[in-house]
């Protein structure tokens, strides 16, 4: 388990991380979210022993993170880190070594993962002269080549197309199944609600929204509804207490409410009339965010 308490990092005047707290489970997937610049990068510092906190503890086991304890936790950064000219072998068993394995487990593991990924025939290429997403995918690789006892992901999708996203996935799955305790963080909102069961969003470095998912959602309650009815003139649900606004989409219209007793408002308006799609939704986690840290701007 990682357990964060209380840390807090400035550098000189400004703040980047102020009294943030969240625990991450065995074989749980965390959400961490907030726009750039709001002190994600710093907590994965600080998480990965690269800066000190000012204040307050990070502990994976029970056990302050040093030099011991990072062979434990692997990182995949939006950004390529890796080194161009070595090839996907001789790239894997340099990091491989870095954390303490020896040559025999490094093979052993990569093989597996290259045949998992179905590029066992690039493992001689030059990183270079792979495509961005393979790229990516060795990347990965040498982040889990060890079995991380902590895995952050940060963009882990980045230049992936469909089918490799796919594969990633089933991945990290993989890892989560196997006991792996694992930070999520995207500006893709749909990945955050397919992995996440707990969050945290950051603005300016302080937890502004935290918990689980489903009871965030809850929390805000129905917000929207989807409706295609046929031969009424949509426009007179504008007379309705409580709705919003109401916006055209492909083959249904999307209405924004303000309470949930509009609902039964507008089904008593239309029921008389042939109603084709009639769905009471939940806010996603976009609209969330976007409540949530447009607030921070006004």
């Amino acid at each position: 388990m990682l357990k964060i308490e209380g840390i807090r990092k400035a550098y000189q005047d400004v703040v980047a991380v102020d009294n943030l707290s969240f625990e991450v489970a065995d074989g749980e997937i965390f959400g961490l979210l907030g726009e750039n610049g709001a002190g994600k990068t710093t907590t994965f510092r600080m998480i990965m022993g690269l800066l000190e906190p000012d204040k307050g503890s990070i502990l994976l086991d029970g056990k302050k993170i040093d030099y011991s304890v990072t062979d434990k936790i692997g990182f995949v950064t939006e950004e390529r880190s890796l080194l161009t000219k070595l090839t996907v072998k001789e790239q894997i068993l340099y990091y491989g070594a870095l954390k303490g394995m020896n040559d025999i487990d490094i093979i052993k593991q990569l093989d597996y993962w290259l045949q998992k990924f179905e590029i066992k025939s690039y493992e001689n290429k030059k990183i270079k002269e792979l495509s961005k997403g393979n790229q990516q995918k060795v990347q990965f690789i040498s982040a889990i080549i060890n079995k991380p006892k902590l895995l952050i992901l940060d963009e882990p999708f980045t230049g992936l197309d469909p089918i490799n996203v796919k594969m990633l996935k089933e991945a990290i799955y993989d890892l989560k199944k196997n006991g792996t305790s694992i930070i999520f963080s995207s500006h893709q909102m749909e990945y955050i609600e397919e992995f996440c069961e707990k969050l945290v969003i950051l603005v300016k470095g302080k937890s502004i929204l935290d918990g689980y998912l489903d009871d965030i959602k809850n929390s805000y309650g129905i917000k929207k509804i989807l409706l295609n009815v046929l031969n009424y003139d949509i426009s007179n649900l504008q007379k309705i207490k409580g709705v919003k606004s109401i916006n055209k989409k492909n083959d249904y219209y999307e209405i924004d409410i303000d309470n949930e007793r509009a609902i039964d408002l507008i089904f008593k308006e239309i029921k008389k009339y042939k109603v084709i799609k009639f769905d009471a939704v939940k806010p996603t986690l976009s609209d969330i965010f976007i409540e949530k840290v447009g607030g921070y701007h006004e």
